[in-house]
């Protein structure tokens, strides 16, 4: 089963920008598509490895904070290659 991932890092600290943009590289680095906006990030593959995944980066990215929020939205299907039709 493929699901689709729209994760967004929130660090709760004054230095933010590093922290986002180093959990942005580890999700580049990985063997999943990932496609980036301004708001959010997307990542799709595989359920289980694409979420053993995530459980481990986040947890790394959370070790390199303060304080901080993640946002999930999985959606149980590839939408990677969703084009809007209006």
């Amino acid at each position: 089963m493929n699901i689709s991932v729209e994760i967004t890092l929130l660090p709760l600290q004054n230095e933010y920008e590093t922290s986002i943009k180093e959990f942005i590289k580890v999700l580049r680095a990985s063997e999943f598509k990932v496609l980036e906006n301004p708001l959010s990030t997307q990542i799709y593959g595989p359920y289980l490895s694409l979420m053993n995944f995530l459980v481990n980066s986040i947890e790394d990215s959370f070790g390199n904070i303060e304080s901080g929020v993640v946002n999930l939205k999985i959606v149980k299907s590839d939408r990677s290659n969703y084009i809007p039709n209006f």
